[in-house]
């Protein structure tokens, strides 16, 4: 079930004019805290260049975003109730 959840990465620009996301960053390490057995696993997230000092995203729909020299990529995406599961492990809120 490894690579069910594995999105090709994807260049995240806002358009100007719209409104801002909101987001909670973290490392590598503690997405791995996060992600469910149906979501992302670990092979899909070395697969996508994130270790445990990698910084991530991820925006109120569940994206989860790698940070790259030069932006932001999409890798994949958290399922369920992960609202609460990041805001308990990061000790973090959202923010724009």
């Amino acid at each position: 079930m490894g690579g069910d959840t594995f999105i090709t990465p994807t260049k995240c620009d806002v358009p100007q004019g719209s409104s801002e996301m909101s987001f909670i960053e973290m490392t590598g390490a503690t997405l791995e805290k996060i992600v469910a057995d149906d979501e992302l696993h670990h092979d899909d997230l070395s697969a996508a260049g994130v270790n445990g000092h990698t910084i991530v995203r991820v925006n109120r729909q569940g994206d989860i975003e790698v940070r790259r020299p030069s932006g932001w990529d999409v890798i994949g995406g958290l399922l369920g109730e992960f609202d609460e599961r990041i805001r308990r492990e990061t000790g973090l809120d959202w923010a724009e």
